[in-house]
């Protein structure tokens, strides 16, 4: 197993009611099939050897004993082949049956998970047929040798940590207390459930829901599969609902009143991670409430079919992505309007430069005062102009300030900062980082300025993005007295102003807005060149939407530099050669540790997302941080020694 993935399948077979032979035959299929797909872990219906939909044919021995005599079957079948299963049958032990789903790899039965609660109510009557199951585990008979029965059984792959496996059975996740969680703190990291839950209107939006959010809660991976065509219509439906989620996202589900095999590719690691970040996650180790079963896998190197969003902070969808747009803006104006109300202050100062940015800013800023019910025209707007404006991001600035309702001010900077290289003896044809940081710090002390002036707090601009790569000047566009943007992505920043655009009542504004999304992201320290932006961020330190993406698995998951490549070649396939996305991951990971001086002395921000860089909050580092480790794994993957 490369990188914490394992390939996972939910199978619904078309299965005939009492008729064990042919359902075992159905569901051979589908472990073969599963076994060319490179699933490692499959999990079938309830009662599927026989159909769940038998009634008192339960009480019949015929059944039961060919049902158990299929499944031996079905175990000699899987000798030598690389898969954990789970498939359910009734199981008679000490003259009661129970409902169980066995679990089966190489030729041998690991154990007897009985279902422990029992559904009796409305179209339920199982209790007339089968017993609650035990969950702590006892010993039953099989073939000569003892296996556990009980819902307390883990099924830890030893060669594989991170693969720990449980399960529970239909009815058993519907409860208040579902064995699931016992399971998942006691370490297991997927739930295998068994079910036959049938179709009424509007129930498969609920059973969607609440395996989604029972994988959230226990940040586990759940597989679920549910009965379907060949169970009895005589009262029921069964529409073959499977569903494979990760914490909280559906990784695949199938199509109802379909039978079939659902697969998805689970990170294993993302979930012992998220689990290590998580100090509320509380993984205990009840070693006399629980048996351990051990088996090993073969695991191959494997082609990932999972989907990897290039995008991770922004929404595909277009109704959820503008739902967090707004839910974002909301949080940044509520987090200013607090800032501004605690320190009595009716003012605020934002430098303007007709960027994506200090645009962002400035919006949130308004819709703070718009809160607060104070006039727009206390925010004072600043242009500064100075050797790498140009027309048409000054032309910008303005337009916002004025069609915005606040007040504009134009501190032209040319002077004062030739002024001061002659006062420390630079020559201003030397356009080095000292020509390019003097003037972003003769901006932060105009803006500094003013602000006294008017009992004004000064808003940042600088976005997420940008503190993650050091991108700011220190003491220079890195200061300011509430930083509205300090927790939002460069890739997110573009929707946010795009959603203010798409939603404003002023035209001319939007037009503005629309311009300024459409001019390149640039710091224009530089002269332009005839007329146009001559020095592009994205040329210089890199693609932000590949930034973004590294930041998000580098802070989130803890990803080493070898995954984060391997999902980045699959989320920008075509779009970047594989040399391209190294040469940049080296260069966060570079940046990333050398600037984090920067992120120790942040000004405050509200956070907005999972993910923020804040030295109270998310990012605890130290700025004398080394970074070889990271930098030796990128060198292997550049020399062709990792993958």
């Amino acid at each position: 197993m490369r990188d914490g993935f394992i390939r996972v399948a939910a199978a619904t077979p078309s299965i005939k009611v009492a008729d064990p032979s042919w359902n075992r035959k159905q569901i051979w299929r589908m472990i073969e099939e599963g076994k060319a797909k490179g699933a490692k872990l499959m999990v079938f219906p309830e009662l599927c050897l026989t159909a769940y939909t038998c009634g008192d044919l339960f009480l019949q021995d015929s059944l039961l004993r060919s049902a158990r005599q299929e499944l031996e079957t079905l175990i000699d079948g899987t000798k030598g082949m690389d898969m954990l299963i789970f498939i359910g049958l009734p199981w008679q032990k000490d003259g009661k049956l129970y409902n169980v789903a066995a679990v089966i790899q190489n030729g041998e039965l690991l154990g007897l998970v009985p279902k422990r609660n029992l559904p009796n109510y409305s179209e339920f009557y199982e209790l007339r047929h089968f017993t609650p199951g035990p969950a702590e585990p006892e010993a039953v008979e099989w073939r000569g040798r003892f296996v556990p029965f009980g819902s307390n059984i883990l099924f830890r792959c030893a060669n594989i940590p991170e693969l720990v496996a449980a399960a529970e059975v239909c009815e058993d996740v519907w409860v208040m207390n579902p064995p699931s969680i016992s399971h998942a703190m006691a370490g297991a990291t997927v739930i295998a459930n068994c079910s036959a839950s049938d179709e009424a209107t509007g129930k498969h939006a609920y059973r969607r829901d609440l395996i989604e959010g029972q994988s959230a809660r226990l940040v586990c991976a759940y597989v679920y599969a549910n009965a379907g065509e060949g169970e009895s219509t005589q009262d029921l439906v069964f529409g073959g609902h499977n569903i494979i989620a990760e914490n909280g996202t559906i990784l695949a589900s199938t199509e109802r009143f379909e039978h079939g095999v659902v697969y998805a590719d689970i990170d294993l690691e993302r979930l012992v991670s998220e689990r290590r970040r998580m100090t509320t996650c509380q993984i205990v180790n009840p070693k006399d409430a629980y048996d351990y079963m051990d088996f090993e896998l073969d695991m191959e190197d494997l082609t990932l079919e999972r989907s990897v969003d290039p995008a991770p902070f922004v929404p595909s969808d277009d109704k959820e992505r503008a739902e967090r747009c707004e839910e974002i803006l909301t949080i940044q104006a509520l987090g200013l309007k607090k800032r501004l109300a605690h320190t009595n202050c009716e003012h605020a100062v934002v430098g303007i430069s007709g960027g994506l940015d200090s645009t962002l800013a400035l919006l949130v800023t308004a819709r703070a005062f718009d809160m607060l019910k104070i006039p727009r025209k206390q925010i004072l707007t600043v242009t500064m102009p100075c050797f790498g404006t140009t027309d048409r991001t000054y032309t910008n600035a303005c337009s916002l300030a004025e069609r915005l309702g606040t007040t504009l001010q134009e501190v032209n900077i040319k002077e004062a900062v030739s002024g001061h290289f002659k006062d420390i003896g630079h020559d201003p044809d030397k356009r080095d980082v000292t020509y390019e940081n003097s003037q972003a710090r003769e901006r932060t002390q105009v803006l500094m300025d003013l602000a006294n002036e008017t009992n004004a707090l000064v808003i940042g601009t600088g976005d997420m993005s940008e503190l993650a790569l050091g991108w700011a000047t220190y003491n220079g566009d890195h200061m300011s007295m509430y930083g509205v943007n300090a927790s939002v992505p460069k890739t997110l920043v573009r929707h946010l102003v795009r959603y203010f655009a798409d939603t404003c009542e002023d035209k001319a504004l939007s037009e503005v807005l629309s311009d300024i999304l459409d001019t390149p992201v640039s710091p224009e320290l530089l002269p332009p060149e005839d007329g146009k932006i001559s020095q592009k961020t994205e040329d210089l330190v890199g693609p932000y939407e590949l930034h973004d993406f590294f930041l998000y698995y580098v802070l989130r998951f803890g990803f080493c530099p070898a995954k984060i490549y391997r999902l980045a070649r699959i989320a920008f396939q075509g779009v970047y050669e594989d040399g391209v996305i190294l040469r940049w991951l080296e260069t966060f990971y570079r940046r990333f540790f050398s600037q984090q001086f920067k992120r120790s002395c942040l000004p405050d921000g509200p956070k907005v997302g999972s993910v923020a860089v804040s030295p109270r909050g998310d990012l605890r580092m130290p700025s004398d941080a080394c970074a070889s480790i990271w930098l030796k794994e990128i060198e292997k993957l550049k020399s062709g020694e990792a993958s």
